[in-house]
């Protein structure tokens, strides 16, 4: 689901911390397994080294939560910043795809499914993730190529 319409307009929002927005940005939640194994399969695939992922839990994290109308302590909230527009749920996934390329823009295929329906899946793993895939702790991943995109 997209969650705001005005391009860039954390930029206007004096909660939000100033940050480098050129490229791809990933708000993701630096407890979750689930998440850590997000930051991974993007860290992997991200041939160009552009995407950046800040933890949830962090000042920068929690504003842009909040800017988009999201809370931060809520197991749904996982955010996509990509040309300046916020996209979360199982769009947020799909957008990824499409961005890393190759298989990846399969997830695409997701779009078939109706859109309350798939925030409805999504809602489902997002609110079981630590019970399925346990905890995990982003910031201390010794993965170098997920700590090169780590913005705190």
């Amino acid at each position: 689901m997209r969650v705001l319409n005005t391009p860039y307009s954390w930029r206007d929002d004096p909660a939000v911390p100033a940050f480098a927005d050129s490229g791809p940005v990933t708000v993701m939640d630096a407890k979750c397994g689930l998440c850590a194994r997000g930051a991974r399969w993007i860290a992997r695939n991200d041939h160009a080294s552009e995407f950046r992922i800040i933890p949830l839990q962090s000042v920068l994290g929690s504003a842009l939560m909040r800017h988009f109308g999201m809370t931060p302590d809520d197991p749904l909230s996982w955010l996509y910043l990509e040309d300046g527009l916020g996209y979360s749920s199982l769009d947020a996934t799909m957008k990824v795809g499409a961005r890393l390329g190759g298989v990846w823009r399969g997830l695409g295929i997701l779009r078939i499914i109706p859109a309350p329906l798939r925030d409805l899946a999504y809602g489902v793993v997002a609110r079981n993730r630590y019970k399925v895939m346990g905890r995990a702790d982003l910031c201390a991943m010794p993965d170098p190529d997920v700590q090169a995109r780590l913005m705190q």
